[in-house]
């Protein structure tokens, strides 16, 4: 998979993009299991995608969400058995 990040929000630490071989779209925020740290990213629709583009709230108030763990089923990579926590 290539990720390709288009928008990125520095200040509530997601970032919004296009993974590059399928063309999904995708929300990404950053995790660490205390050994690495890495991105998770959630399966974006079409739809969703552009309203989070012209709406940072409804966007933050997802990445929130997904950081709580409650879009687990849009996870485009699925988590090992030690998995990071939002940082």
């Amino acid at each position: 998979m290539k990720f390709s990040d288009e928008f990125s929000s520095r200040d509530d630490r997601y970032s919004l993009g296009m993974e590059g071989e399928s063309g999904r779209r995708y929300v990404s925020f950053p995790v660490s299991n205390g050994v690495v740290d890495y991105e998770e990213y959630c399966e974006l629709s079409t739809a969703r995608y552009e309203q989070f583009r012209v709406d940072p709230t409804a966007a933050m108030a997802f990445v929130e969400e997904s950081r709580g763990r409650e879009h687990d089923e849009l996870l485009m990579l699925k988590p090992g058995w030690s998995r990071g926590t939002p940082v």
